[in-house]
């Protein structure tokens, strides 16, 4: 078939898609050039499978957009197109960079670090047609990593990486880059995302990324990117621009970490440690072992492997309590009551503690409060200074501010700012109106499990965290007390805190659609009132006559795509779009004075969050036309939209129909349209709709045991 012929088709595929007539345009403008330039050969054959086999969603979405140019770099699905993680997208990326790097640096010699995590492409969602050749089939983290290699040397930028077979993780980049004075670092990770995503961040040579406007120069020379130049890594090794990563910077990143305990307990507690198939068996494992903890590497988790195979869901996201649950079934078994995970580039910390017999998995806001805690205990200086993301529990500016400590806690999302007030003080001995240098640091925070507790590194470390905590379980583990007890002690002090997150995931072109639907939504029409409380303010991060200012850029225009409610009795709702990931994120924190009830008072304030954010994204859902069941809100939030509104339409009520009629074939039927994985995380939704009901319904509630 030829190009005009699947041109034609589909055109006619798209028009019975829900998606504006400019997107279709944009889609088919950007596959004829796929399908007929030389420099897309290896693709065509994919394209035209899915065009020949009506993957007409995922020809849109692959098309429509180039792949944006996100947190510090490109991040989404691995695939064929524009708008896919590819061979292609990525090296434009690097040729941009390497480009920028001779611009703002000069001919001088340069050096990049290259990182990169275990990921391997295995399309497990079937969004490829598996007999058509592709060139993303089995590519793995290193293959980018060798691919970037080639650009920079072709420019002859030097560039140092792990030997074939090793692995480098995220904060472990970012302090090899200050370690090494590089010009610039490298890491190609997806983070906690599905295994089938991919993607890369650029460090700045203070080992942080870089911020608005500077992204923005970067990024517009990716964008003018139109051919690629390439030195093969023979020559390149061969030139001398190749070199292996040695191990003695690990050892001082090693001694970094370890240098923030101050106050080392005489007996360290057990820990068993899950890196979740990832990189943080060298990064938190290695700490926590040179530090004297006796640890346990959960053993079936403790493999480098790509495809998360033994993760819930295969989300390897410290966010999600159930990624530490076989972790927690070592650690029971082996008597141990302290457990922690990573996500696969070793930059977010998970924590599970065992209290009074019962294992309580730690959210990410209370991670930062514990760990701001022990940061500031014994900090050598007299008012050492705390960093925290807008969206970061309220409790962690009163735990600072009670100690002394100076607070800068309205930054944007991304832990490229606490970076950015790192270098501010390296470079200039100020940020704002704070003054000294890094080492008046103490620790920054955001909610999403990221803790940095070094200035040697400049990204979140979740080694660094695992220490300390480790430490201060230790301390209380003297006193028969836990880390749940020092939380309870904190805000019994400080005032009490619940902080939610709910995301609602929107796919594709269309979805991409409905988010900015939504924020334009709420900026013209902000709510009166939210789940019977009345809204006293909305703050709008993008409005330059705001308290942020005037746009420095278009990146920070898109940073700053945030609006916050303050609502009566304290509480405050965020909602933004996610940077990295197809989500509006609902970010809810709830705050009382403490009381002498305080568990019933958390208890309380938790429901009091959970009401408010489901009640929200009802009333968000409804901007764009679209109406849950109030059961179907409840199935699990990695579950995208579409799918929720299929499973409330038909699966659902389908499912109801053959229980009574038909019971015995019921749960039979159930397994055979939905896997285990989806019956999982409809599993939360079948309990609110029984609730709902007013009645046990055990047949129902069989089918998903």
């Amino acid at each position: 078939m030829d190009s005009a012929e699947i041109l034609d088709r589909t055109r006619v595929g798209f028009a019975g898609l829900d998606v504006a007539p400019s997107t279709q345009l944009a889609a088919i403008e950007a596959i004829e050039l796929w399908i007929e330039d030389p420099r897309f050969a290896a693709y065509r054959s994919q394209i035209v499978s899915l065009s020949m086999n009506a993957r007409w969603d995922t020809l849109i979405d692959s098309f429509y957009q180039s792949l944006p140019f996100g947190t510090g770099g490109r991040r989404g699905p691995v695939g064929v197109g524009p708008n896919r993680f590819n061979p292609w997208t990525f090296s434009t990326s690097i040729e941009g960079h390497a480009r920028w790097l001779r611009e703002t640096r000069g001919e001088d010699a340069l050096l990049v670090v290259i990182g990169y995590d275990v990921r391997c492409f295995q399309d497990i969602s079937g969004s490829l047609e598996p007999a058509a050749p592709t060139p993303v089939s089995q590519i793995r983290s290193r293959d980018f990593a060798e691919i970037a290699a080639e650009v920079y040397t072709a420019h002859e930028i030097r560039v140092v990486l792990p030997a074939a077979g090793a692995i480098l993780s995220t904060p472990e980049l970012s302090f090899a880059v200050r370690d090494l004075d590089a010009d610039a670092g490298l890491i190609i990770s997806a983070s906690h995302n599905h295994p089938d995503d991919n993607g890369s961040k650029f460090y700045h040579a203070h080992g942080g990324q870089l911020v608005p406007p500077y992204d923005q120069a970067l990024a517009a020379h990716i964008a003018d990117v139109q051919r690629v130049e390439r030195m093969s890594m023979d020559r390149g090794v061969a030139n001398g621009l190749v070199r292996v990563l040695e191990p003695e910077t690990h050892q001082r990143y090693i001694d970094a970490n370890l240098s923030a305990l101050r106050r080392k307990p005489q007996t360290l507690i057990p820990v068993v440690f899950t890196p979740l198939h990832g990189t943080a068996d060298t990064s938190v494992g290695d700490v926590l072992e040179a530090a004297g903890v006796p640890l346990t590497l959960e053993p079936t988790q403790s493999d480098h492997d790509g495809a998360f195979s033994t993760v819930p869901f295969r989300a390897p996201n410290p966010e999600r309590a159930e990624t530490l649950q076989i972790a927690i079934e070592t650690a029971t078994k082996l008597g141990v009551d302290l457990v922690m995970g990573c996500d696969p580039d070793a930059d977010r910390l998970g924590v599970a503690v065992q209290h009074h017999g019962t294992w309580i998995t730690l959210n990410g806001n209370e991670i930062a409060a514990l760990v701001c805690h022990a940061a500031l205990l014994d900090h050598p200086h007299s008012e050492p200074l705390v960093l925290k993301t807008e969206v970061t529990t309220s409790l962690v500016s009163r735990i600072a501010e009670a100690q002394g400590a100076a607070v800068i806690d309205d930054l944007l999302v991304g832990f490229k700012y606490i970076g950015d007030v790192l270098f501010g003080l390296e470079r200039k001995g100020r940020f704002g109106i704070f003054e000294g240098d890094p080492e008046r640091f103490a620790v920054g925070v955001e909610e999403s499990h990221g803790v940095l507790v070094t200035p040697a590194v400049r990204d979140k470390d979740a080694a660094g965290g695992a220490l300390l905590l480790t430490a201060l379980a230790s301390e209380e583990a003297a006193r028969d007390l836990t880390l749940i007890d020092t939380l309870n002690a904190l805000m019994q002090t400080h005032g009490v805190f619940h902080n939610h997150l709910s995301n609602t995931v929107l796919k594709g072109a269309s979805g991409k659609e409905q988010i900015a639907q939504i924020m334009s939504s709420f900026r013209a029409v902000p709510p009166t009132e939210i789940c019977g409380r009345q809204v006293l303010e909305m703050i709008d991060r993008q409005d330059p006559l705001g308290p942020s200012g005037a746009h420095l850029s278009e990146t920070d225009r898109v940073s700053r795509n945030m609006l916050s409610f303050v609502l009566e009795d304290g509480a405050r709702l965020i909602l933004r779009p996610s940077g990295t990931e197809p989500k509006a994120k609902v970010y809810v924190e709830t705050s009382a004075a403490p009381t002498d009830h305080l568990i019933s008072q958390r208890r309380q304030l938790k429901l009091d969050a959970e009401r408010l954010a489901q009640a929200f994204t009802a009333a968000m859902l409804e901007r764009i036309d679209i109406t849950l069941p109030a059961w179907a809100l409840e199935i699990s939030d990695l579950v995208s939209i579409d799918t929720k509104q299929q499973w409330a339409a038909r699966v659902v009520p389908e499912l109801l129909e053959r229980l009574e009629n038909e019971p015995e074939g019921a749960s039979v039927w159930l397994k055979s349209v939905l896997d285990s994985d989806s019956r999982a995380q409809l599993k939360p939704g079948i309990h609110a709709l029984i609730g709902s009901l007013g009645f046990e319904h055990p047949t129902l509630a069989a089918c998903f045991d």
